[in-house]
C-alpha cells in the first residue's frame, strides 16, 4: 500500500510541482498565472466528480472487490493523459490533459484511502497515516530528481514519473488482496436524493467530523498558497530561469526528506502511543507557520532550504495526525468511500480555489516585474495556523 501511494504521488504531484510549470513556460513564457488556472480548474472538475466516484465505489460488486476497479481505471486514464500533455501543442490541450490526468491519479489515490478506512484498526491509524504521509512527501522529491535528469526531454519529464507510478500501483493490484464482493448484500438503488446527499453531511449530527473538515480545509488552503507557485518562487528568489530550478528544488526536497520522515512517522507513532491527536495537529500547524515566515523573507538558498524543511516537517506532521482523526470521526464505515470523498473536499477545494486566488495576491504591491511572494507565503502561514486551532479547540470526541 505504501509503495502504491508512493507511485501515485510521484505520478501526479511532480507535474503540479514542476512539469506543468516547465510546459507552460515553453508555450506561454512570462505567463506563470496560467499555472494557477490550469491546476485550479482541474481540481474543480475532480471536486465535482469525487463524491459520485466514492458512492459508486461503496456500491461496486465485482470479483476484484470495491476499490481495485477504481485503481485500475485511474491508472490507465492518468498515464494516458500525461502522454497527451507532453505532446499538447497549446495551453487549451494542456489544461484538458491535466483535467484527465488529475481525475485518473486522484481517483486511484482516493481508492487507496478507502482501503485504509476499510481495514486499519484504531490503534494503528496514526502510524499508518504517518507512513502514507511520508511516502506522499518523498515521492514528489524523488520524481523531481528524476525529471531534472531528463529535463531536456518534455515527453520523459511527464511520462517517466507516471510510468514509475503505474508500475508500483500495478504491484499492489496484483499482491494486495481484496475480497470478491459479488456475493455481498446489494445496496439500495441510487436515487437523485442519494446522489445529492453524497456531496454533503450534517454537521449538527456529526459535529466533530464537521469541525475537523473545516480545520483541514483552512490548513490546506494555506498549504496550497505556499506550494502552487513554488517553482516560480524559487526561480525569482534565486534569480534562475524556470527550467534550471529543478536542481535546486531537488536538493531542497532531498534535505527535507529527513524532516518529512520525522514529522510523518514521529507524529503518527507518538499520537498512537500517547493517544493524543489534536495537540499534534496544532503542533504541525505551528511548524508550518515558522516555515512560511522563513520562506516569505528568504533571499538566499540556505534560508529557502531552512524554510522548506520546516514546512515539509509541518505538512507531514499535520497530515499524519489529522488523517488518524478523520478515521476516528468518520460518520459511517459502510459508506467510507462517500465520506472519504467528502473529506477530500477539504483539500481538493483549497487546491482548486487557492491557485485561482494566489495570482491576484502575488500582484499586490508587485514592482519591477517581481511578484509579491512574501505576502502569499505569509497569508498561507496565517491560514495554516487557523486550521490547526480549529482542530485543536473544536474536535471533542478525540483527545
Amino acid at each position: 500500500m505504501m509503495a502504491a501511494n508512493f507511485g501515485i504521488s510521484m505520478a501526479f504531484v511532480v507535474p503540479l510541482s514542476y512539469s506543468l510549470a516547465v510546459r507552460i513556460e515553453e508555450l506561454a513564457p512570462g505567463h506563470e498565472e496560467v499555472l494557477g488556472y490550469v491546476t485550479g480548474t482541474a481540481q474543480a472538475v475532480y471536486l465535482v466528480l469525487s463524491p459520485l466516484l466514492g458512492l459508486w465505489s461503496d456500491r461496486t460488486r465485482s470479483r476484484l472487490g470495491r476499490r481495485r476497479p477504481f485503481m485500475i481505471a485511474g491508472l490507465l486514464l492518468g498515464l494516458t493523459a500525461l502522454v497527451g500533455i507532453a505532446f499538447a501543442p497549446n495551453l487549451l490541450l494542456v489544461g484538458a490533459g491535466w483535467m484527465l490526468a488529475m481525475l485518473g491519479w486522484a481517483t486511484a489515490a482516493q481508492a487507496i484511502l478507502n482501503v485504509q478506512a476499510d481495514r486499519i484498526p484504531e490503534e494503528q491509524r496514526g502510524r499508518i497515516s504517518g507512513f502514507t504521509g511520508l511516502t506522499g512527501q518523498i515521492a514528489p522529491i524523488a520524481g523531481i530528481g528524476i525529471a531534472s535528469a531528463v529535463t531536456g526531454n518534455t515527453f520523459l519529464v511527464f511520462v517517466l514519473p507516471g510510468l514509475i507510478g503505474a508500475v508500483l500501483l500495478a504491484v499492489f493490484l496484483v499482491v494486495g488482496k481484496e475480497d470478491d464482493t459479488r456475493g455481498a448484500v446489494h445496496p439500495a438503488a441510487v436515487s437523485p436524493r442519494t446522489l445529492a446527499s453524497s456531496y454533503v453531511f450534517n454537521p449538527r449530527k456529526h459535529p466533530d467530523f464537521g469541525w475537523n473538515w473545516l480545520g483541514r480545509l483552512v490548513f490546506f488552503m494555506g498549504l496550497y498558497f505556499n506550494t502552487t507557485f513554488a517553482t516560480f518562487f524559487y526561480a525569482q528568489r534565486l534569480d534562475l530561469p524556470v527550467r534550471e530550478v529543478a536542481g535546486a528544488v531537488a536538493v531542497i526536497g532531498v534535505v527535507g526528506v529527513a524532516a518529512a520522515a520525522l514529522g510523518a512517522i514521529g507524529g503518527g507513532f507518538l499520537s498512537d502511543k500517547l493517544r493524543r491527536r489534536r495537540l499534534f495537529a496544532l503542533i504541525g500547524s505551528l511548524f508550518f507557520v515558522a516555515g512560511g515566515i522563513v520562506e516569505a523573507f528568504a533571499q538566499s538558498f540556505p534560508t529557502l532550504l531552512i524554510g522548506s524543511v520546516l514546512m515539509q516537517l509541518a505538512i507531514a506532521f499535520f497530515s499524519a495526525v489529522d488523517q488518524a482523526i478523520v478515521l476516528a470521526v468518520l460518520p459511517s464505515r459502510e459508506e467510507a468511500g462517500r465520506y472519504m470523498a467528502v473529506v477530500a473536499f477539504a483539500h481538493k477545494l483549497p487546491s482548486a480555489i487557492a491557485p485561482l486566488i494566489a495570482p491576484f495576491i502575488i500582484t499586490i504591491g508587485a514592482s519591477g516585474g517581481e511578484k509579491n511572494y512574501t505576502l502569499l507565503y505569509l497569508s498561507g502561514a496565517a491560514l495554516a495556523l487557523i486550521g490547526g486551532l480549529l482542530v485543536f479547540t473544536r474536535v471533542k470526541s478525540v483527545r
